[in-house]
């Protein structure tokens, strides 16, 4: 148990050590290009600047988690053969799987720890910096998914139009139950159209079956100037591209609340597959996690005296980014539809645990 608790102790300054090495080298490079973007904008100090850096590194280092695993783990056993200690914890009778226990139980515990705390802390330092950066850029993001149904803006120099839908199809390109409120540049209230559906083609929105209110004629009660017509046309400047990149990304919403938000999500009549998988990915982190502990000890748990260490790192790095290029191809696909999301998610990390494991059982014990 002692010996558990030493390999686990310098496992975990291993990880700090390089996670701290990631961190200030992520927090130059961001601050660099945020000076690059917004150095010009006069809104932008140089206390802006930085508050942006530091609100984009926690979705950075999240990101590369898996890298600042195996790099940890290489510069442990790397430490521990140098130093012959792993001879001596062979010599003691002790297997190199259950020197792997200490490491891969923190691992998996740093994984859970990720995905119930700091996916939300990630989560909510990106919304600060997209709150931010929209303010310095002037982007306004034009839809929003609510348990009411969905919400969408446009707008121009004529005013701003709010459109509230009680679904749409999978692009938002149709919309059903829908309201359209017309507001003037001073704000004020210039129209009201309900209708059966809405279809948004080039430059317009195609309205069916509506019901139209005006609020800027001379008439006290909007009711009385009313009219319905079977089809109606509203200039509009959105496009299919700008609704669903409006959604942003999975990953600015907490793993806690991302259930419900893919609940309304489908209400709302929207694919949520981008999100579901997402979903299992994160849940699937603490094994993709271990699995870079494997890798990392399965080419380094070898005492350096047998030379071609250099040779060893590398292919450990090379294994470990192809497992991780692996998981995001297929993430890709489950998102696309291409596979089942359960195997896109699930599939890469438990292969890229049972790889390593079957090469360190064939060198070390085998």
């Amino acid at each position: 148990m002692t010996l558990h608790f030493y390999f686990g102790r310098r496992f975990l300054k291993s990880f700090f050590s390089v996670l701290f090495i990631f961190f200030a080298i992520l927090m130059l490079t961001g601050l660099i290009d945020q000076i690059r973007r917004y150095g010009g904008n006069e809104d932008a100090g140089f206390g802006t600047l930085v508050l942006l850096s530091v609100l984009s590194v926690p979705e950075a280092l999240y990101r590369i988690l898996p890298l600042v695993m195996i790099l940890a783990t290489l510069a442990l056993f790397l430490g521990l053969a140098r130093s012959s200690e792993l001879v001596v914890a062979r010599a003691s009778g002790r297997s190199a799987m259950t020197s792997l226990l200490a490491p891969i139980t923190l691992a998996l515990l740093i994984g859970m720890l990720a995905v119930a705390a700091v996916n939300p802390i990630v989560a909510a330092t990106q919304k600060q910096y997209e709150s931010v950066s929209t303010r310095l850029s002037g982007e306004v993001s034009t839809l929003s998914v609510s348990a009411e149904g969905l919400w969408l803006r446009q707008g121009g120099e004529a005013g701003q139009t709010v459109i509230r839908a009680e679904r749409a199809n999978l692009d938002g390109t149709v919309l059903y139950g829908v309201t359209f409120l017309g507001f003037s540049p001073d704000g004020s209230p210039t129209f009201r159209i309900d209708a059966r559906e809405a279809a948004l083609v080039q430059g317009a929105w195609a309205i069916k079956d509506a019901k139209e209110w005006r609020f800027d004629t001379e008439s006290v009660i909007p009711e009385v100037d009313s009219f319905e017509t079977p089809a109606l046309s509203l200039a509009s400047n959105l496009t299919r591209n700008q609704i669903l990149d409006s959604f942003g990304t999975p990953s600015a919403i907490p793993i806690w609340e991302l259930p419900g938000f893919i609940a309304r999500l489908e209400a709302a009549g929207f694919s949520a597959r981008v999100h579901r998988t997402f979903f299992h990915m994160e849940l699937a982190t603490p094994i993709l996690l271990a699995a870079m502990v494997l890798v990392g000890a399965g080419f380094t748990m070898r005492h350096t005296r047998f030379g071609r260490t250099g040779v060893m790192v590398l292919a450990a790095l090379g294994l470990g980014f192809t497992l991780y290029f692996v998981r995001n191809f297929a993430a890709i696909l489950g998102e696309n539809g291409q596979i089942p999301i359960i195997l896109a998610a699930w599939g890469p990390p438990v292969a890229a645990l049972l790889l390593p494991l079957g090469l360190l059982l064939h060198l070390e014990d085998g």
